[in-house]
């Protein structure tokens, strides 16, 4: 006689496990919001989706071309009171006003609870961490000052592989003499940029880096080992081809895979397309840091949490958190992105030739360059941009008048 109500007592029980399965699987839904879209970081941002979703959540894919228009979407969507789970940022200093205007979750808890400390470089710590706590979660380590070449072009210019810079502008003239593109490139600011700074590095040196970037002194603008940075810079715009004005890095890349381009400077997220086009490190394409001292400047992702009411998905950014530093999550996504892993407590020996370059280089600490974007505030990375645009695009400015003009940026206030 009791069984009818057992039966309701059962199905009541079923009911409210449906409805917390339900609620579950609600409150680990995550949107996110980034910006890898070429081939190689489609590939890569998967292997994120694919992990969460074996944690039993479900990703929801915001993908919007361009890191300046992801993140200015991903800001307005904060400001504005529609918040996205998680958002994509450049390891430095992009998020700054989110945190002095108290609209960001610190993860400091989680990275206390994961040790997530003892196996990062400090730089990286530093570079996500305001006021002792940490407001991001480092996914990887970019490595952007990487040469990218084609087997096949330098060997039907009878060039050989550079190791500097001064090497590598005499294979640049034998490639443009053999009648290929010397030097494939994107003709965009970022880019101008990104191969300036290569230069700055690898010709100028750690400590040059430093001066400009880090201390932002305007005498080391006028010394003779920036004059020598400038001039070279300069020197490369005789090895581009007509069509590199506007052209997307992705594409820029392709004309190395093709054997149409020599060389392409550009981080190792280009190493994700020569991966997706099925080329090997070291056999179809070779890769090298340009420099007499081994500066490997260390740039990288991070995403970041706002702060949200819901409980639910104040779970999902932790869990997301929590996935995304996974040693299995770290090892996958390298081998798609072309990164290496933020983890320097990892085996890495499934990852290419190139990576296993740059984990021996990152294993001396006096080879750990922070990037630009770690040292300046995006007003300050801004003002050097256009200012190096203004030089490569303008061949009659002399070197000369071009140091004059960063120095003065390094003298206002920022």
């Amino acid at each position: 006689m009791k069984l009818k109500p057992c039966l309701t007592a059962l199905a009541l029980a079923c009911a409210a496990g449906a409805s917390f399965q339900a609620a579950n699987a609600q409150e680990m839904k995550a949107e996110v919001i980034h910006w890898w879209t070429s081939g190689g970081e489609s590939a890569a941002v998967k292997v994120f989706a694919e992990q969460f979703a074996k944690a039993g959540g479900t990703w929801v894919d915001t993908a919007i071309a361009g890191g300046v228009n992801a993140r200015t979407a991903a800001i307005n969507r904060v400001v504005g009171g529609t918040p996205p789970t998680a958002m994509q940022f450049n390891t430095g200093k992009q998020f700054d006003e989110l945190v002095e205007n108290d609209l960001l979750r610190d993860v400091d808890q989680i990275a206390t609870e994961q040790k997530w400390k003892s196996f990062m470089p400090q730089a990286i710590i530093d570079a996500t961490s305001r006021n002792g706590k940490m407001y991001a979660v480092p996914v990887n380590i970019h490595g952007q000052n990487w040469l990218w070449l084609s087997k096949a072009a330098l060997e039907k210019a009878g060039a050989s592989e550079p190791a500097n810079w001064d090497e590598a502008l005499v294979a640049l003239e034998k490639l443009k003499a053999a009648g290929l593109i010397p030097l494939a490139f994107s003709g965009q600011k970022v880019w101008e940029r990104g191969l300036f700074n290569a230069v700055l590095v690898g010709k100028g040196g750690t400590a040059l880096w430093a001066s400009i970037h880090g201390k932002r002194d305007p005498a080391a603008a006028r010394s003779p080992e920036f004059r020598a940075v400038a001039e070279t810079y300069g020197k490369l715009r005789g090895y581009i081809d007509p069509g590199a004005p506007g052209r997307n890095w992705n594409d820029a890349t392709n004309l190395v895979i093709q054997g149409k381009a020599g060389m392409q400077i550009m981080g190792d997220w280009a190493k994700g397309e020569f991966a997706a086009a099925g080329q090997t490190a070291g056999k179809e394409f070779g890769c090298a840091i340009l420099s007499n001292e081994g500066g490997y400047v260390m740039g990288g992702d991070v995403f970041a949490f706002p702060k949200l009411k819901d409980p639910a998905q104040q779970k999902a950014q932790l869990v997301l958190a929590k996935v995304m530093l996974e040693p299995e999550t770290q090892i996958r996504f390298a081998q798609k992105k072309g990164s290496i892993p933020v983890r320097l407590d990892l085996d890495v020996s499934s990852l290419d030739a190139c990576a296993q370059k740059a984990v021996k280089l990152l294993a001396d600490k006096k080879h750990q360059v922070a990037a630009q974007e770690m040292l300046s505030p995006p007003a300050l990375t801004g003002a050097m941009e256009d200012v190096i645009s203004q030089y490569w695009n303008t061949p009659a400015m002399t070197a000369d008048a071009f140091m004059a003009k960063v120095a003065d940026v390094l003298k206002q206030p920022f």
